[in-house]
């Protein structure tokens, strides 16, 4: 299946499970500072809901830390950044400005986010099925017999059913990254971020991780992922972003941005990292 063929309007024709024009995520002027550094510059974009969205670029161009602002693992400085149609992290204060959420309303919206990391994050004294279910159990209160059988589900979606007692150490790179993949969605999230899910890995075992993340594609599911596998972007994606120096600089459905873009930097990046 290429999700590419779709078109590259917000609101996607068969992109969704969700209704048309609905929105997952959107940008609006978002800035971001690193003491004097400029990471993201006056960054607006749309992701539609059930659209994948991959985003690529050189190192240091915002993208992680795009990414990391959708969840509020970094606050915005300037702008408005809304995810399922709500501002996150902050809500309009009385004068028209923002102002910090509670910890405990950013833990909640973060529950529709799904996030899954360079790194796996496991945690190594839990087998892979209680690291699955550990927060529906500990964050949505799930009864525990409960939140093990949804977890081994998803173990067996991920395609591990086999390893829900091994532990992290036991298990191979791309078997972490699956089981992390397993544990978001155990959040039953509406969005999933990607930040180069794959880059830890050793080359053979890339593709499985892909795998598992174009059946979540086809499945439906909104997807913003950031990754340099040119391959899962053609493929999967239904737009492509490119970012440098903490701007959209070009973005376009993937046949036509990684085959002939129109910006002279996409051309620079896309002619080292596609030869």
């Amino acid at each position: 299946m290429n999700r590419g063929d779709s078109t590259m309007d917000t609101t996607q024709d068969g992109a969704a499970p969700a209704a048309a024009g609905q929105l997952a995520v959107q940008g609006d002027g978002v800035h971001k500072w690193f003491g004097r550094m400029h990471v993201l510059d006056d960054v607006s974009f749309e992701v539609a809901s059930g659209e994948v969205v991959v985003v690529i670029g050189p190192s240091g161009s915002g993208k992680t830390t795009l990414l990391r602002c959708m969840n509020h693992l970094e606050r915005i400085d300037r702008g408005r950044l809304l995810v399922n149609g709500h501002l996150i992290g902050y809500r309009e204060n009385a004068k028209g400005g923002l102002t910090e959420e509670s910890e405990a309303e950013i833990a909640r919206q973060r529950q529709e986010i799904g996030f899954v990391f360079q790194q796996f994050n496991l945690f190594p004294h839990l087998t892979a099925i209680e690291n699955v279910a550990l927060a529906p159990i500990r964050v949505r209160k799930v009864a525990k017999d409960q939140a093990l059988a949804e977890a081994g589900q998803l173990l067996g979606r991920v395609g591990i059913a086999d390893k829900r007692d091994a532990y992290p150490r036991q298990l191979s790179g791309g078997q972490q990254q699956r089981v992390a993949i397993a544990r978001a969605l155990a959040m039953k999230p509406r969005l999933m971020l990607f930040d180069e899910p794959t880059s830890a890995l050793d080359p053979e075992m890339v593709g499985e991780v892909l795998e598992v993340m174009r059946e979540l594609a086809r499945d439906g599911m909104t997807m913003v992922v950031v990754s340099h596998e040119m391959g899962f972007a053609r493929g999967v994606a239904d737009r492509v972003i490119m970012m440098d120096e903490g701007r959209i600089i070009e973005t376009g459905q993937p046949g036509q941005l990684l085959d002939e873009p129109a910006h002279e930097r996409t051309q620079a990046f896309l002619s080292k990292v596609l030869h």
